[in-house]
């Protein structure tokens, strides 16, 4: 029987053989307009309506993520667009109701300290020096309280979790690696750990020039590491990171968004084949962009991904 999408994920994420096209998906597709002629929102399109009213947008909603997610034969319905979990938990029961268990189902689950914001950076700063009780003891809360909600969740159809924290700038990371190990890595550890004993799967997501940290963000295994983001540096090479821990954890994404945005069609070309030709051996990878598939990246551009992965990207059938 051939494998549906929801089966090239988890075989993807649990390194079993691969067959077929490799997977492939977005933490988000925002080009719904541009594709698909229906406007990208998310949960603010919710507010005011009555419970029917909620009830119909739902249904309106899982509707067109099955028409989208078909066309794009994407693997993982990451939901951002319902305004809460309680809608979230019900959109999934509708799109199974009407396409069964063809995807798997994640929602964001991050429950760790991520870059500050401007205005909130040097507060974090001096808390690490002058109150690292303080912060140890809200990072612990902050992942019990992901690992309650993971229960309820997971318990009710959810099947895994993004963790999307992002920790790193193109440079490197925003703590120094040794603070890193004490302010993040036990506690992503325990939220990856927590996740996994539920039955979730779970994808690592930061951007950024992650090399200085890569062991810290596999210390809890996770299934997944995203986003590979070659804008960084030179570092940031998926042949590299394949090379590195290829054997341990499955790798999504790759693909330059920054050329996808402002470089040549033959950049592009260049940079997804070679995406693919890294990405792919042995299995353990889903195609995908390194961010998302943003609202201003040019449409040819990404329906050329998806045509290259059609011609490239056939385990059965390769070319390389």
């Amino acid at each position: 029987m051939p494998r549906t999408p929801r089966d090239t994920a988890i075989a993807a994420l649990t390194g079993q053989p691969p067959e077929g096209l490799v997977p492939t998906f977005e933490l988000e597709f925002q080009l719904t307009e541009e594709f698909f002629g229906c406007q990208h929102y998310r949960g603010e399109r919710f507010a005011g309506l009555s419970a029917a009213e909620r009830d119909r947008q739902l249904d309106a909603l899982a509707e067109e993520y099955i028409r989208i997610y078909d066309a794009l034969d994407y693997c993982v319905l990451m939901e951002t667009r319902a305004p809460d979990d309680e809608a979230r938990l019900e959109l999934i029961r509708k799109i199974r109701a009407l396409a069964g268990d063809r995807y798997l189902f994640v929602c964001h689950g991050d429950a760790t300290f991520a870059i500050p914001n401007g205005s909130g950076m040097a507060d974090f700063a001096v808390a690490m020096v002058e109150r690292p009780d303080e912060l140890r003891a809200s990072a612990d809360r902050m992942v019990d309280a992901a690992l309650e909600r993971g229960r309820r969740l997971v318990g009710e159809g959810m099947d895994g979790f993004a963790l999307c924290s992002d920790y790193c700038f193109n440079t490197g990371p925003f703590l120094r690696p040794e603070q890193f190990r004490e302010f993040v890595t036990p506690y992503l550890a325990r939220l990856v750990q927590g996740y996994r004993e539920l039955g979730a799967y779970v994808i690592k997501h930061t951007d950024g020039n992650i090399m200085p940290i890569l062991d810290d963000l596999l210390m809890g295994e996770p299934h997944a590491l995203h986003s590979l983001d070659p804008q960084g540096n030179d570092e940031m090479d998926i042949a590299k990171i394949k090379a590195r821990v290829g054997d341990r954890v499955c790798l999504i994404g790759g693909v330059n968004c920054g050329l996808l945005q402002t470089g040549t069609d033959e950049e592009c070309r260049d940079n997804i084949l070679y995406t693919l030709r890294c990405g792919m051996p042995g299995g353990r990878y889903i195609l995908s962009t390194s961010n998302v598939a943003f609202k201003g990246m040019p449409p040819y551009r990404y329906q050329m991904l998806l045509d290259l992965r059609r011609e490239f990207g056939d385990y059965d059938h390769p070319k390389w």
